[in-house]
């Protein structure tokens, strides 16, 4: 079946109602391998200018650290369900890097949360999980967070 799942999260609860999902897959399937990817945008050009090149470097690394803090939190129900972990974060357009190390990564399944969001604000936001859609060509589990709302 699957070999290797990719979680994207962005550090919200709503993304996270996809790992009870993922962590019951992973233990009825036997699924060998769980990815969890959480990507960091770069700060604005206009607020580097505000703040300078050095803060923004010094943000940017926190905002790194702080990342790989958060997914190794977010994956400890993981750990004991499936043959092994691993978390990457990256750096960018969350839907082009979680494309791109899809396919760079040999990724079978995508397996991401919605965030309910319609009309004005999805439009204005946008939204991570429809670009991947668009674009993915494999198989992708998406999860509703009725029922998940903090």
């Amino acid at each position: 079946m699957y070999e290797k799942i990719l979680v994207p999260l962005d550090g919200s609860k709503l993304s996270e109602c996809v790992i009870d999902q993922v962590r019951m897959m992973a233990k009825g399937c036997k699924i060998p391998k769980i990815v969890l990817l959480q990507v960091v945008e770069p700060m604005r050009p206009s607020a580097t200018i505000y703040v300078g090149d050095e803060v923004a470097k010094d943000v940017q690394k926190k905002s790194v650290a702080a990342a790989h803090e958060y997914l190794s939190y977010a994956g400890g129900s993981l750990r004991t369900s499936c043959g092994g972990m691993e978390t990457v974060v990256l750096e960018g357009n969350p839907s082009h890097e979680i494309l791109e190390y899809a396919k760079s990564h040999g990724i079978d399944l995508i397996a991401m949360s919605t965030h309910g969001e319609t009309g004005f604000v999805r439009w204005a936001v946008g939204s991570v999980t429809r670009n991947v859609m668009d674009a993915w060509a494999g198989p992708l589990l998406t999860i509703p967070p009725a029922g998940c709302r903090p």
